[in-house]
């Protein structure tokens, strides 16, 4: 990803990044984090002392704190105590959520103190460069992604496998899959939020200079990416559970399959090529092959329940789909570890587990099975065409806050 308009800045060589992306269930693209600007300089002569100290406290508040966190977004684990008790870095979310309903105040109502200040922010994936825009509204778009960044990092956490007392395999807890859904759709509505209210009010040449990634098409495969995943561990659940028809399972596979179509064709709209950019753009077809592998696999399953010669042979064809998706996503995946900065997968359990240990073996034993009953190699050469199923899962109907009340003073 990375910057369009920028320049060095004069606190690369202070930055405790770190050079690996570490142990990854969740794709967090590199952060972008604010640095200082002199706000009294800009607002003193519009504003009141206090209201501009206000503004200004908050914000360096944000810079300390982003500065302090980002390099711990990276390692697993999110809950880090702090002296007050709870998160560091879910203060951080705190102090962004804080900070938005008084920067608000620059850009409503017509404001005409929107193009007074230039708000500066540096790429974590860029080491000596930043972006800078004389624009409120883009100060705003980068709280927002912030804020959705912060929540991917927290979903990360939760879904690294924790090995138990009693010695058995690592896992996920109910608890911690149901929480990581909702970070998913927290992040998504603080980017759908990001797309609809906030890109528009940009100007279209003005947009031409924002940073790669917090450009449409990045914005929406991330907010895809975050309903995808909130949905693959709702398939994960549905597995675990004796109730789940294979329809429920088929009809969640196949709405994944529909978000991370609709991500990959987002990200592809960005050129992409090196880096964190490059990184993004495997893990999705990653995640992207390994949902069509479930979709085909359950859809496979519901086929070989009918009893004719015909739609035997379309569920042969589904689960060779299935297969082959499967190993296309095993290959995406060693890519996307291996593009820098390098990462690691954690031990694999839920979905990505059931599938690559089912859809080998129910491939080949019902491709012997069928051959054995009709004798002849009559097995369709393409997949059936996966149902059309609506995306039922929603991001977080996220507004943009009220304005501040010191506004009215």
């Amino acid at each position: 990803m990375g910057c369009l308009a920028s320049k060095p800045t004069d606190a690369g060589g202070n930055r405790r990044w770190p050079r690996t992306a570490g142990v990854v269930a969740v794709f967090v693209p590199g952060l972008r984090i604010p640095k200082s600007v002199d706000l009294s300089c800009s607002l003193g002569n519009s504003l009141s002392r206090s209201l501009v100290e206000h503004l200004s406290a908050l914000r360096t508040r944000i810079v300390v704190m982003a500065a302090q966190e980002a390099p711990t977004v990276k390692k697993p684990r999110w809950k880090t105590a702090t002296q007050h008790g709870g998160s560091s870095l879910s203060d951080l979310l705190q102090a962004l959520e804080d900070y938005l309903p008084v920067l608000l105040g620059l850009v409503k109502n017509g404001s005409q103190l929107k193009d007074e200040v230039q708000f500066v922010w540096v790429n974590q994936e860029d080491d000596a460069e930043e972006t800078g825009m004389a624009n409120a509204w883009y100060e705003v778009l980068s709280v927002l992604h912030l804020m959705s960044m912060l929540c991917l990092s927290e979903a990360n956490s939760l879904l690294l496998p924790k090995t138990s007392n009693d010695g058995c395999q690592p896992r996920v807890s109910e608890e911690n899959r149901r929480t990581s859904i909702d970070a998913f759709l927290k992040a998504a509505g603080y980017l759908d939020c990001a797309i609809r209210d906030v890109l528009p009010q940009i100007p279209l040449e003005s947009r031409k200079d924002l940073p790669l990634d917090l450009t449409e098409g990045v914005l929406r495969a991330l907010c895809m990416q975050a309903l995808g995943q909130s949905i693959e561990i709702q398939l994960g659940m549905a597995i675990d559970s004796p109730k789940a028809t294979l329809a429920v399972k088929r009809r969640l596979a196949c709405e994944m399959v529909k978000c991370w179509h609709e991500a990959h064709d987002s990200i592809m709209q960005v050129p992409l090529t090196d880096g964190w950019g490059r990184k993004h753009h495997l893990f999705i077809k990653w995640k992207y092959a390994e949902a069509k592998a479930a979709a085909y696999f359950y859809h496979g399953l519901i086929l070989d329940e009918g009893n004719t010669e015909k739609s035997h042979g379309m569920a042969i064809a589904a689960l060779q789909a299935a297969e082959e998706f499967l190993k296309e996503s095993k290959r995406a995946c060693e890519a996307f570890n291996a593009v820098p900065p390098a990462s690691t997968n954690p031990p694999s359990w839920g979905t990505a587990k059931y599938l690559s240990e089912k859809i080998p073996k129910y491939a080949s034993s019902k491709v012997r099975i069928n051959r054995d009953l009709y004798s002849d190699e009559r097995v369709l050469e393409t997949a059936p065409t996966l149902p059309d199923f609506a995306v039922a899962l929603k991001p977080d109907d996220y507004q943009l806050p009220s304005l501040d009340p010191s506004w009215n003073e």
